[in-house]
């Protein structure tokens, strides 16, 4: 008598067959999030005051640069431009010095979650790439209008209503959409950091590429802008 054939189990084999599937997409998926987690992000292509490597947004065409890095949740921050903010500006629009203003993204923690940081951060690059000349005045509501720390920060809409009194209405999608916000992250690696900690701060200035100390500023700033 013929021995029994065993039958192909072809239950299993699907089964089998749909794991590997899943296995696959599931590492594909990963390998997608991760990227994306990486990738830079994208920079203003359409403004020419934006410089998309530095993160630099820039005024004047003075021979000395400054280069001043803020967080528009830092209270220190709002000290130093009602300290010194005038006097850059003035400077720069008589080229006097070339003002290269960084917004970057270190207190998103001080928000209760709604990372106001990366959305002001987001939202300066927004105006600065739909309406140029509105920026330095976009620029000094948002220290003028500056919540405190440890709050929500100003919503969205709030941020969308100075663009538009800055004369930036144009940028209102680009700020609901927290379009820069990825970028602004970015420009933290791109921040000096202090030479004795190593610890990145705001506000930070440099003077022709090196960074000042916090406690030189007033004196380089008095020998620059008189």
């Amino acid at each position: 008598m013929a021995a029994a054939q065993g039958k192909t189990n072809w239950f299993a084999i699907w089964i089998s067959a749909a794991v590997v599937v899943i296995l696959v997409v599931l590492g594909g998926l990963v390998v997608f999030l991760n990227n994306q987690a990486t990738a830079p992000g994208a920079a203003p292509e359409t403004s020419g005051i934006v410089d998309g490597e530095t993160g630099a947004i820039s005024f004047g065409e003075g021979d000395t640069t400054i280069d001043t890095y803020v967080d528009f949740m830092c209270p220190i921050c709002g000290d130093f431009e009602d300290a010194y903010g005038a006097a850059l500006q003035d400077a720069a629009a008589n080229d006097t010095i070339t003002l290269n203003i960084h917004p970057i993204s270190i207190l998103d923690q001080a928000s209760q979650g709604t990372e106001y940081s990366s959305r002001a951060a987001s939202s300066m690059y927004c105006v600065a790439a739909e309406a140029p000349d509105a920026a330095l005045d976009y620029f000094n509501l948002l220290f003028e209008n500056q919540p405190e720390e440890n709050t929500t920060g100003l919503t969205d809409e709030q941020l969308a209503g100075f663009a538009e009194q800055a004369g930036a209405g144009a940028a209102a999608d680009c700020i609901a959409d927290g379009t820069y916000m990825k970028f602004a992250q970015d420009q933290v690696a791109n921040t000096p950091p202090d030479p004795e900690t190593g610890r990145v701060g705001t506000p930070t200035v440099a003077i022709d590429g090196e960074r000042i100390s916090n406690a030189d500023i007033g004196t380089r700033f008095a020998e620059i802008l008189g």
